[in-house]
């Protein structure tokens, strides 16, 4: 049994920053799951263009609100408490934050915990998946 307390995590190395956003993550490709979870804040305001190439996503919005666009079709759904997307296709796409969101993600294949976004907007595939 894996137990981790988010209080706790926050404040080691399985929290990731970057432009935009902060992920802690709380199981990770070590942690041999088959998938990884974070709990991931969008800052208010931040506009994020992603494209996850190699991963599926999952993401369920605790608190905060915002909105998801297709890069393919344009369409935009507005994300609040309670929502839940997944990106089964790869989807290219934009995160806007019009406040900070608190969001709960899993990755499938599972992320080793240090991942930022590519020029893409993709996660690299850690070597021995690629």
């Amino acid at each position: 049994m894996i137990i981790r307390d988010y209080n706790e995590a926050k404040n080691t190395s399985r929290k990731v920053e970057a432009e935009g956003w902060t992920s802690v993550r709380l199981l990770l490709k070590e942690d041999g799951m088959g998938f990884s979870f974070h709990i991931t804040t969008i800052h208010a305001g931040a506009e994020l263009p992603m494209h996850y190439q190699r991963h599926l996503e999952s993401v369920y919005c605790m608190s905060g609100k915002g909105s998801i666009e297709s890069r393919l079709t344009g369409e935009v759904t507005q994300i609040r408490p309670g929502i839940c997307y997944a990106l089964d296709q790869h989807d290219p796409h934009i995160l806007r934050a019009e406040e900070e969101m608190q969001m709960a993600c899993v990755f499938n294949p599972p992320v080793t915990g240090t991942e930022v976004h590519d020029a893409s907007g993709a996660y690299p595939l850690p070597a021995d998946d690629a």
